[in-house]
């Protein structure tokens, strides 16, 4: 489908099955009608060789309609356009021996950035952020210990600044960023410093503006969108009423063409999926049959059943939201196939346990759940964050001005956001930060306010911080193996004193158990007690209270202890500590 390439020419295929005649227009042939004629295919699609095009010509499909109308239309399958409501560019990859296999981390390794091309490295004025500006920033996330990132989408949209989430072009790189040279260009990159990349994509609406795939061909009913989208009651979406007729074998095509195209093409490492409960559903009503889109969940299945048997290593991500253990189960028990989805349990309580002013509001049952749930028996099937695009705008903010709205850099701003972030990297799950999170971005995320990289400079501690609790996530020091392994009790909760520990292991003993001791209240605690599952020595491998990570931090002593042969929290063996306030201490062993 497409733009085809031939020895001599380019071949050209599209479906158009109410169309009457079409024929391809371009600068090869001076926008001429006639020139290039398609012949009509049984299967609705028109094809036709033109020897004359070649890479990097502009085009166009001129549709004629059953009523004579003739309709000039942007191939749905144009990797490349000048903009998105311009032409067409014939692009291909350069044909090349493929590149090796990129060794993505396994799931319980993964440290996820979440981050968006047009304000992660920009200039404010002088248009979005591009692929090559987002580049520069590499060797920095891979000092900060980042094995991931999560590009936010890059589909053609409406205009130079969006979100993404407007794709009007699904198959075309956005031209303001670099096009698709410039994103082979980032991904490549990207391996280089050993980051894998996963990419957003966009298939519950398109658009729903710049849409050349509306009423293609001239064909729709109920004044709908035509051959790519449902023309009933299913059209209905939350941004428009351009839902894909998941139902329809040549859009199922389109669609899951797309997602392999961006492994198999752009050697992009994973998907993450927005909101797939609009696939699945027409309202985002769980449970309800009378919404459900079986379709739509056939075709989550299909695509990913097809990325794990081509993509062995490949990661796919639902956005979902509603912690329904199916969206990970395998497609041959009925499952949607993803290997994780983003865990609204677990955001939803830390937020709201780290904004709330009265520590005797904080509610450290709900963080217990947050840390222990999981889906299909596998912590590492869930996406854990204290901050994404979605909960630092819509009406909310980034958590230092959720806590302190006026005074985003105060102590306990900047105290508590660490705490969210320090149960994001201790908690089994995959881990994911959002740009700029790691030196406490304020206010809330807009696409055309770039990330003020002034503030790296100013909380240069906070940032080190960060750096340090990755490297003990990624267990990059040898000690700390069990923030890489599936278990987790929470073994001490104090509600008196808002106090909470709980023991991270993979397989247990020296070197993988690791011991996290959180103070969620305004008081110091000194020589406080919690249960350890061993004997011997116990080293401090964190104290978020170092003067280290800011001088105004009360550099609290913490020591590295004996544990005394004593039961205490249904272990065998005690530790004592100190916790500043709204402080945290990592304790683990070294490895015998």
């Amino acid at each position: 489908m497409g733009a085809i390439r031939l020895e001599r020419g380019v071949a050209f295929r599209v479906w158009a099955p109410n169309a009457k005649a079409v024929s391809v227009i371009g600068s090869f042939n001076h926008w001429d009608i006639s020139r290039a004629r398609l012949a009509a295919e049984n299967s609705g699609n028109w094809f036709g060789a033109v020897p004359e095009a070649k890479a990097g010509d502009e085009y166009l499909f001129a549709i004629t309609t059953s009523s004579g109308e003739i309709l000039k239309r942007i191939d749905p399958r144009a990797r490349k356009v000048t903009n998105s409501v311009g032409n067409g560019i014939i692009w291909w990859p350069e044909i090349s021996p493929p590149p090796e296999p990129f060794p993505v981390p396994t799931q319980n390794e993964l440290v996820i950035y979440e981050l968006h091309i047009g304000s992660y490295h920009a200039t404010r004025g002088q248009g979005p952020g591009t692929f090559a500006s987002a580049q520069e920033k590499l060797p920095y996330l891979r000092e900060l210990g980042i094995n991931a990132v999560e590009v936010m989408p890059i589909a053609e949209f409406a205009g130079d600044f969006s979100w993404g989430y407007n794709p009007a072009h699904p198959f075309a790189v956005e031209s303001a960023y670099g096009g698709p040279e410039g994103f082979l260009d980032f991904v490549q990159a990207a391996h280089a410093h050993g980051i894998a990349v996963i990419l957003d994509v966009v298939y519950n609406h398109f658009g729903p503006s710049d849409l050349s795939l509306w009423q293609f061909d001239g064909w729709k009913e109920n004044d709908g969108g035509g051959i790519y989208f449902y023309n009933d009651w299913k059209a209905s979406t939350p941004w428009g009423s351009t839902r894909p007729d998941y139902g329809r074998a040549e859009v199922r095509s389109y669609i899951h063409d797309n997602a392999l195209m961006w492994l198999r093409d752009f050697h992009v490492d994973g998907l993450r999926m927005d909101m797939s409960i609009f696939i699945r559903t027409v309202h985002g009503k769980h449970g309800d049959p009378g919404n459900d889109l079986a379709d739509g969940w056939s075709l989550l299945q299909w695509i990913n059943d097809d990325i794990r048997r081509e993509f062995p290593r490949a990661i796919t991500i639902a956005e979902d939201l509603r912690d329904s253990d199916w969206l990970v189960k395998t497609p041959g028990t009925g499952g949607a196939g993803f290997s994780s989805q983003w865990a609204g349990e677990f955001v939803h309580p830390v937020r709201t346990a780290m904004i709330v002013q009265d520590d005797a509001q904080r509610s450290l049952d709900s963080l217990v759940g947050a840390i222990s749930f999981r889906y299909d028996t596998d912590a590492f099937k869930r996406v854990i964050y204290s901050e994404s695009h979605d909960e630092v705008a819509n009406g909310k903010a980034r958590l230092p001005s959720e806590i302190s709205p006026e005074h985003a850099d105060s102590y306990f701003a900047r105290k508590r956001s660490i705490l969210g972030a320090a149960l994001t990297l201790t908690a089994p799950g995959i881990p994911m930060l959002f740009q700029g999170q790691e030196f406490l971005e304020d206010k809330w995320f807009r696409d055309e306010v770039p990330v003020d990289w002034a503030k790296l400079g100013k909380f240069a501690g906070v940032h080190a911080l960060y750096r340090d609790l990755v490297a003990l996530r990624v267990n990059r020091g040898g000690h700390t193996a069990g923030l890489t392994g599936q278990h987790v009790h929470a073994h001490h909760v104090n509600h008196g004193r808002q106090i909470l520990g709980f023991r991270r292991w993979k397989e247990g003993g020296a070197g993988d158990d690791v011991i996290v001791l959180m103070n969620l209240s305004h008081e110091t605690v000194a020589d406080h007690a919690i249960g350890v599952p061993a004997a011997g020595l116990w080293h401090v491998r964190l104290n978020s209270d170092s003067r280290a990570y800011s001088t105004d931090f009360g550099d609290q002593p913490v020591f590295d202890g004996n544990a005394k042969a004593e039961p205490y929290d249904g272990m065998e063996f005690k530790l004592l500590a100190s916790l500043a306030p709204y402080s945290f201490v990592i304790f683990s062993q070294d490895r015998a």
